[in-house]
C-alpha cells in the first residue's frame, strides 16, 4: 500500500513539473518564435532581454521533469524514449541553439542574423517536438512484454503532427501575451496585435485536438463521459471558455497582465484534460502509474531529496520572478 502512494505521490510530482515547465519555458519559447515577426534589432534586443534573466532557471523544470521519471518511473522511461527518440533528440538540439544564440547574438555584429536566425529556429523545433510527442503519447505507445513494440516512426501521424503545430502557435499566444505585459510603446503594440491572431488560432487548435483525442483510445471516452467522472470533467470546457473570454476580453481593452494569465490558464485546463484523458496509466494505452514504478525504497529515498530540493526550487524561481517583475527598461539589458 506504501509503494502505492509513494508512485502516485511520484506521478503528481512529475506532472507538476512537466506542467510547471510548460507554463514558464512556453512564454520562453513563444518569444523566439516571434522573432521574425518584429520589425528592427532594437524589438528583438527587447524581447531577448525580457526574459534573459529567467529562461535558463525555467527549463530546470524539464530536467526535473525527465530525471524523475527515470529515477522513479524506469519502466516507463525505458518505453517512451525508444518510442520518441527523434522528436527528444531535435527537441534537445533546438534548446542548444537557443542557449547559445542566447550567449553570441549579444557579442557579435557580423553574425548577429545568424544567431537570430538559431534562436528562432531552435525556439521553432523545440516547440513542435513537443507538440509531437505529446501526440504520439496521447495516440498510445505499443508495449510488448514491457518493452517498447512500435515502429520507428510510429510517433509520425497526422494527429501528432496536429498537436505539434497546436502547441507551437499556443506557445507564440503566450510568448505574445508576456511580451504585452513585459514591454511598453510600439513594441508592446506590435505584440498585442499579433496576439489576436495567436489566440484565436490556439483556441482552434484547441477545440480540434479535444474531439480528435477520444478517438485515439476507446478508454479515453469512458474517462472523459462516464458517471460520475462526466461531473469533474464537465467543468472543464465550462473553464476553458471562461479563459478564453477572458483572454479576449483582455486584448480588447488593452490590459498587460490579464491576456497572460488567461493564456496560461488555458495551457493548465489543457493539461489537466490530458490528465484526465491518462489516469491511472502514466503511458497509454496499458502501463499503469503503479506497474512503472520503481521498488518502495527507490521511491522513498529520492522522495526525501526531492521535499527538499523542491521547495528550494520554488523559492529561487520565485525570487527570480519578483526581483524582475516589472516593465522592461529598452536602455538596460543583457550583456
Amino acid at each position: 500500500m506504501l509503494g502505492l502512494e509513494l508512485s502516485f505521490i511520484w506521478a503528481g510530482i512529475i506532472a507538476l513539473a512537466v506542467l510547471i515547465y510548460v507554463i514558464l519555458d512556453g512564454f520562453d519559447l513563444g518569444v523566439g518564435l516571434l522573432f521574425p515577426l518584429t520589425k528592427d534589432e532594437q524589438e528583438r534586443n527587447v524581447m531577448m532581454n525580457s526574459i534573459s534573466p529567467i529562461w535558463d532557471g525555467n527549463e530546470t523544470w524539464l530536467v526535473l521533469g525527465g530525471g524523475g521519471l527515470f529515477a522513479v518511473f524506469p519502466l516507463a522511461y525505458a518505453v517512451v524514449m525508444p518510442a520518441l527518440y527523434m522528436p527528444i533528440i531535435l527537441m534537445l538540439l533546438g534548446l542548444i541553439f537557443r542557449g547559445v544564440a542566447f550567449e553570441y547574438r549579444w557579442r557579435t555584429k557580423r553574425w548577429k542574423p545568424l544567431w537570430d536566425l538559431a534562436f528562432f529556429g531552435g525556439s521553432l523545433v523545440a516547440a513542435l517536438c513537443q507538440g509531437i510527442a505529446l501526440g504520439a503519447l496521447v495516440q498510445g505507445i505499443e508495449i510488448e512484454n514491457r518493452v517498447y513494440a512500435g515502429g520507428w516512426w510510429d510517433w509520425l501521424t497526422p494527429f501528432s503532427l496536429l498537436t505539434g503545430v497546436a502547441v507551437t502557435v499556443g506557445y507564440a499566444m503566450l510568448g505574445a501575451t508576456w511580451l504585452n505585459m513585459k514591454l511598453e510603446g510600439r513594441i508592446q503594440r506590435h505584440m498585442r496585435r499579433l496576439a489576436w491572431p495567436f489566440a484565436l488560432a490556439t483556441l482552434v487548435f484547441m477545440a480540434l485536438v479535444s474531439l480528435w483525442t477520444p478517438f485515439q483510445q476507446a478508454e479515453y471516452f469512458g474517462r472523459w463521459f462516464a458517471w460520475p467522472a462526466m461531473l469533474f470533467s464537465g467543468v472543464v470546457p465550462v473553464l476553458v471558455v471562461l479563459a478564453s473570454l477572458g483572454l479576449l476580453q483582455g486584448l480588447r481593452r488593452q490590459m498587460d497582465v490579464r491576456p497572460f494569465l488567461c493564456a496560461q490558464s488555458l495551457f493548465i485546463l489543457g493539461f489537466i484534460g490530458i490528465g484526465i484523458s491518462f489516469y491511472p496509466n502514466i503511458v497509454p494505452p496499458s502501463l499503469t502509474i503503479a506497474e512503472a514504478a520503481a521498488p518502495d525504497e527507490s521511491l522513498l529515498f529520492t522522495l526525501v531529496g526531492t521535499l527538499v530540493l523542491l521547495p528550494m526550487i520554488l523559492g529561487y524561481t520565485a525570487y527570480a520572478y519578483w526581483v524582475f517583475r516589472g516593465k522592461v527598461d529598452p536602455e538596460e539589458g543583457y550583456h
